[in-house]
């Protein structure tokens, strides 16, 4: 059975880990879930003899911090609370399945205005500049930014315009 038929409850933590890092580093893109086809003529960026000190770098970085998994609502009315910042990544407008089938609706954008226009604390979040977003989102902060992605061994750059919202101006 190879390592991807393995089931994951059967392994212990470190076994998951390794996993995952392996399947990150050799995916498309990084892209773990729902991978498209690539080629890399560099040998790819797994190094086995380098995961035991990967890993214990990972571990050392995460010490001390709480991973959640909840739905982003969920989420915030369990840390809500003066002094809190909150950075969100939802994704962008018409990729919603982009998570997964069904994770994020459309429809959540206009929930998470509303949700965020009580907030006690304060938010970052990146989106599309779409004129969708900018109507969603138009009683915070918005700030369009310049920005280029390019896919490792394509040599195509794709310049876009995303925007950063929050409820506070960079210079409070």
């Amino acid at each position: 059975m190879g390592c991807s038929q393995t089931a994951p409850s059967t392994l212990t933590d470190l076994e998951r880990a390794a996993r995952f890092l392996y399947l990150q580093r050799l995916a498309f893109g990084e892209k773990v879930r729902g991978q498209t086809l690539g080629v890399t003529m560099d040998g790819g960026r797994f190094n086995l003899s380098r995961l035991a000190p990967q890993l214990e770098e990972i571990h050392e970085r995460v010490a001390g911090v709480v991973i959640e998994n909840l739905p982003w609502r969920a989420f915030i009315e369990r840390y809500d609370r003066p002094g809190t910042l909150f950075y969100l990544d939802p994704p962008y407008w018409g990729c919603e399945d982009d998570y997964g089938k069904a994770v994020f609706s459309r429809e959540e954008f206009a929930e998470m205005a509303d949700v965020l226009g009580r907030l006690q604390g304060r938010f970052i979040m990146s989106l599309n500049a779409l004129q969708e977003v900018f109507e969603t989102f138009s009683k915070f902060e918005i700030q369009e930014v310049d920005c280029s992605y390019s896919l490792q061994g394509q040599g195509r750059i794709k310049e876009v315009k995303e925007i950063i919202i929050s409820n506070f101006r960079s210079y409070d």
